[in-house]
């Protein structure tokens, strides 16, 4: 995914970029960062966590269950997957899937089960892998997430941030889980405009 990422980049036309990598797309991020030094000026990463970070490699069982239970109780399964089974929670879970209504024009289409099969299969890799060496991204990082992260466990978040050499870690989001920059968007955004600004 990371060649196929820096292959559209080359395509497009763009000589360096800003990374910005959620979860899956934070693993992605990483190896860019590594593998491109040249092409990458600053990366976010978010909801993320190191290579053979403690858990994620357990991320397809609880989308399976929170699948599973969505599908029981008729709730969408970000509702349990992205945000903490709180009032502020539940609030801002029904406010992200307010929000994801809103465009109606040039939405993308629906995952299909082959690529959600794959996703979860690349999940699982990356949390069994062996760490990266991620002292040799000397790119500037800002790391984010929330203080209840069920998918990618936040301690993962914490790890991440130490062992990059440039980064910046966001105070873990209270009472926020996987959608911890969904649920803190305007805090979030202001400190990655800043960031990337600075």
């Amino acid at each position: 995914m990371a060649h196929d990422a820096v292959r559209f980049i080359h395509a497009l036309g763009f000589d360096q970029v800003d990374l910005l990598g959620l979860s899956l797309g934070g693993f992605i991020a990483q190896v860019i960062a590594e593998e491109e030094p040249r092409l990458v000026r600053k990366v976010i990463l978010a909801c993320t966590g190191p290579a053979g970070g403690d858990g994620i490699d357990k991320v397809p069982a609880l989308a399976i269950q929170a699948t599973i239970k969505g599908t029981l109780t008729f709730r969408d399964p970000k509702l349990s997957l992205f945000f903490t089974d709180t009032a502020n929670g539940r609030r801002a879970g029904r406010a992200l899937l307010r929000r994801l209504k809103e465009r109606t024009d040039n939405r993308d289409k629906d995952i299909s089960l082959p690529a959600v099969r794959a996703q979860m299969k690349a999940v699982k890799r990356w949390g069994r892998q062996s760490p990266s060496d991620l002292s040799t991204i000397r790119q500037p990082v800002l790391v984010a997430n929330g203080e209840n992260d069920r998918m990618v466990p936040s301690m993962n978040t914490i790890d991440l941030a130490a062992r990059l050499p440039k980064s910046e870690l966001v105070p873990l989001y209270p009472d926020s889980a996987h959608g911890a920059v969904f649920q803190n968007h305007e805090d979030f955004v202001a400190r990655a405009i800043g960031f990337l600004e600075s």
